[in-house]
């Protein structure tokens, strides 16, 4: 249950004690470590860039807090202080007097709170797709039948128009009106504040007109509006909820339960947050450890994908460090804890998510630069407009001129004429429709576009970043050298006793071959069976030479011929150096970065034909060097598949998936690329480029539009149902120059 600590007077269940005591002191929740004390809160009413700006900035003005850090994807707010420098009621107050409510944060409740959120706006957007369509089919008639239609046949139908618009958009417009609401209870304004005010007016117009028994009415016009407004609303709720469900997956790969060896031998279950550090634990063949250790006791291979890429498994001993999620994959062994869940390598990533998500929100997009510009403008204009028609002819009349007066209601329907035809419809719509229009034809081509704004940042980007296996290759060994059928037969039959990746691709290999009699694994070495030996050199062949092209390999040994040495590859897609030569001649950098070992990321890099590469890198690597190509002034695309992938495909300025990835990657990324093909990556930056010159004409437009039209209102040239004319056509012609990417075909085709 989330605990309302600045919007008091919400049932709660609680004993009236207790809850007056939780909801009127925020210390309860203050977390106290040390010299330092954190309270986390759930913030509500944050939608943008500019919230974060504004509710870091007002915290950080508070003697004594020393860090304030908005999560816009979770709604989660740490604020952090010297122990005792900082009474938390004032934190609670600031947040009140910003404008923005907060809860206790609970990720089970936050999680509710924005599942509700989107089955809301899908209502919402359900309504007005529901009403638009209905007053079609009566509008239709309308314009048709212009010119030859009755006054009371046109009436009628604008009536029934009517009873369907007014409730659908007073219904579907409640996020703009709550939105618009807070932000001016809170003396500002947003783009919210003028969209609420146009569904207003155009209603109003319309049933003014249809009173009058007009020609036009307009509320099909306003239902659809909304309808598009509400696409690009729920996408950008998307773009929250796929980073909160990225930090979710991947921390629900911590075990929930352990076995602890007690000081007397005894093994008991515990619950992984009970986990202490020094105690030891025991790991099953399959089992995942719980949290970071030190192994000490027993040998065993284990499966280090999660923080490495590498899918191969490495050997581990007493005395090797063993790190949370890390899969135990042959022997039981026991290791000692040297931290607890919450300072656990999964729960780090989880953390390195969410501070990459944070960053990726502070984008600014196109259309909320162009509202700062707008809001102020707009509103100043219509308000001008309304004083100089009222006071004007006045002032003109103390100068000498003769001019007669307008009266109240001359003015104000110039203003209103103002605020009608400068409302922000094309501007709202100018750059969803292009998202709509650019993520449908991207979804014919097999690439699923999850944000609402990961066009625009697709767009921008200037390097991409490459994981290498499983996405710059296929992430499967196969059997690269040759051998004698017979060689190659008899090494299959000792590896079919075995798991071991380059094992079962041995066995495919040979296609067939019987389990070697009295065969056994030994764990990290390889598998005997009387002279037989399948594995590593230093296991089957301790004389042969160490080769030096980096492959991964196993050595087979009879006993009775030389060794011989299986080599293996993980073969790059069929289009990878095609899709890196696409991206430089695009302008765009190319860099390969992977967990794998330094020889065989090499070779990848080599033959993909990318000369910047890093391997053996861990996820903090990864983050780190996309973090220093943003502090250089890049934009860097980065491109994984795996969970040690998760945090720098959150930490890029955009990032991209294949559809075999694991979901806590694809959760993390803008775009998912279906199929075994990275070139329909390079369509999508196609896409998104043109979808940003589509956006940016379309903002010109409106700009142009307005420039002309809003001294024409404000001159008194144009009648409030001119106005919505303009209004209507200006929406119309940014939708159509949205379609134009509909147009052409496979952008990345030569």
């Amino acid at each position: 249950m989330a605990l309302a600590l600045t919007e008091p007077g919400c049932p709660s269940g609680l004993a009236p004690a207790e809850e007056a005591r939780t909801r009127a002191d925020p210390a309860v929740f203050v977390h106290r470590d040390g010299a330092h004390e954190t309270l986390e809160l759930m913030v509500k009413g944050a939608k943008c860039a500019g919230c974060i700006r504004k509710i870091e900035g007002g915290l950080l003005a508070l003697p004594g807090v020393s860090d304030a850090r908005l999560n816009l994807s979770t709604g989660r707010l740490r604020i952090a202080w010297a122990t005792g420098a900082v009474d938390p009621h004032d934190v609670t107050a600031a947040l009140a007097k910003l404008g923005y409510g907060a809860v206790a944060f609970d990720p089970e409740a936050a999680k509710q709170q924005v599942d509700e959120e989107g089955r809301k706006l899908l209502r919402y957007l359900a309504v007005a797709g529901f009403a638009a369509m209905n007053i079609m089919m009566f509008s239709v008639p309308v314009w048709s039948g212009h010119g030859e239609m009755g006054d009371g046949t046109r009436t009628l139908l604008h009536w029934v128009s009517a009873l369907i618009a007014i409730p659908a958009a007073l219904y579907a417009a409640q996020p703009f009106f709550r939105s618009a609401w807070a932000a001016l209870s809170a003396r500002r304004a947003n783009m919210d504040v003028p969209i609420s005010l146009a569904v207003f007016l155009t209603l109003g117009i319309s049933v003014f007109e249809t009173l009058q028994q007009g020609e036009y009415a307009y509320f099909d016009g306003i239902t659809m509006l909304l309808f598009f407004l509400l696409i690009g609303r729920y996408l950008d709720h998307r773009l929250r909820e796929q980073a909160r469900t990225a930090a979710r997956d991947l921390l629900a790969l911590q075990t929930l339960t352990a076995s602890r060896i007690g000081a007397d031998g005894r093994i008991t279950a515990i619950a992984a947050r009970d986990i202490g550090v020094g105690d030891r634990l025991l790991l099953a063949a399959g089992d995942r450890a719980p949290v970071d250790g030190v192994i000490e006791e027993g040998a065993s291979e284990l499966d280090r994908s999660m923080l490495t890429g590498e899918t191969l498994p490495q050997p581990a001993r007493a005395g090797d460090a063993i790190h949370a999620g890390v899969i135990n994959l042959s022997q039981r062994i026991v290791m000692r804890a040297t931290a607890g869940v919450q300072e656990s390598s999964v729960a780090e990533l989880a953390r390195l998510i969410e501070i990459g998500e944070q960053g990726r929100a502070a984008f600014v997009r196109l259309a909320d630069k162009a509202a700062q510009l707008y809001v102020p403008v707009v509103h100043t204009l219509a308000a001008l407009t309304f004083v100089g028609w009222l006071f004007g002819p006045a002032l003109l009349r103390w100068a000498g001129l003769e001019v007669a007066d307008v009266g109240a209601r001359i003015a104000l329907m110039n203003a209103v004429a103002v605020l009608i035809i400068t409302c922000p419809c094309a501007l709202g719509l100018a750059v969803p429709a292009v998202q709509i229009v650019a993520t449908g034809r991207l979804f014919k081509r097999g690439v699923l576009v999850k944000s609402g704004d990961a066009l625009e940042r697709l767009a921008q980007i200037d390097v991409a970043v490459f994981d290498k296996t499983g996405t710059l290759t296929l992430g499967k060994p196969r059997l690269g050298s040759d051998a004698p059928r017979q060689t190659l037969l008899a090494a299959a039959s000792l590896a079919r006793v075995s798991r071991h990746p380059l094992s079962r691709a041995l066995v495919e290999a040979a296609g067939l071959g019987a389990a070697g009699k009295d065969a056994r694994e030994i764990p990290g070495e390889g598998i005997e069976a009387g002279a037989m030996r399948l594995g590593r050199r230093t296991f089957a062949a301790p004389n042969a030479p160490d080769a030096e092209d980096g492959a991964a390999e196993l050595w087979f040994n009879d006993g009775a011929y030389p060794p011989v040495r299986f080599a293996f590859a993980d073969a790059l897609r069929a289009d990878a150096a095609e899709a890196v030569l696409a991206l430089k001649r695009r302008g765009i950098a190319v860099e390969l970065i992977s967990g794998d070992r330094p020889a065989a990321v090499a070779a990848a890099a080599r033959e993909a034909g990318i000369e910047s590469w890093v391997g053996g890198a861990a996820p903090a690597d990864k983050t780190a060097r996309l973090a220093t190509l943003r502090a250089q002034g890049k934009k860097p695309l980065m491109i994984g598949d795996g969970l040690n992938d998760a945090a720098a495909l959150a930490a890029a300025h955009a990032s991209a998936s294949p559809g075999t990835a694991l979901e806590a990657s694809q959760a993390a990324s803008d775009i998912v690329v279906q199929g075994a093909n990275l070139m329909p990556l390079i369509e999508a930056i196609d896409i998104a480029r043109a979808a940003r010159r589509r956006a940016l004409e379309n903002l010109r437009f409106s700009a142009l539009y307005n420039l002309i039209a809003a001294p024409m209102a404000a001159a008194g040239l144009l009648t409030p149902l001119i106005a919505a004319l303009a209004m209507s056509g200006s929406s119309l012609i940014v939708t159509l120059n949205a379609l134009r990417l509909q147009l052409g075909g496979r952008a990345w085709t030569s």
